[in-house]
């Protein structure tokens, strides 16, 4: 597979998940960053005034990032991911998806959270990548083991 892993972490969890999916598959790393860190108050989903809230809570806010240098062109396969935000993908990955041209490439998604699904999260995204094909992927909570990683990555109907 001609593959990248890029990943969005705001505490460090969905980069443990990322790293071991890129060794499992062999595949390049990429981190998505974002161009003013999150600390632990803009996280805080319980204030509606937190940065992360007020992110999630208008669908059009596009947070800037830290650099727009990932080699998406040199790659076929990306598997993207990211902490589940308020049952869906960050806006920040929307702003990732809308800076490259992931046409006729596949995407697949991957989550950590913290009990919300990933169900949300391909419909949210489509738009933002158009001529991609955009799969769900799943959850990547706890420490799947590199074995069950390339098992499951190796299943998917990627083309």
């Amino acid at each position: 597979m001609n593959t990248m892993v890029a990943y969005f972490s705001a505490t460090g969890t969905t980069a443990k998940a990322a790293k071991s999916l890129a060794e499992a598959l062999g595949a390049a790393l990429y981190e998505i960053r974002p161009a003013r860190p999150y600390t632990s108050a803009d996280l805080n989903w319980m204030d509606k005034g937190s940065r992360s809230s007020v992110e999630m809570q208008d669908k059009s806010s596009r947070p800037p990032l830290a650099a727009a240098d990932a080699p998406v062109d040199r790659y076929d396969t990306l598997f993207l991911g990211f902490p589940i935000w308020w049952y869906t993908a960050p806006t920040i990955i929307n702003t990732f998806l809308e800076s490259y041209d992931f046409s006729g490439k596949t995407v697949v998604l991957f989550a950590t959270s913290g009990g919300s699904g990933l169900s949300g999260a391909v419909s949210s995204l489509q738009a933002s990548a158009p001529g991609a094909k955009i799969l769900e992927g799943k959850l990547l909570n706890g420490r799947p083991s590199q074995a069950a990683l390339k098992k499951w990555a190796e299943g998917l109907k990627l083309g």
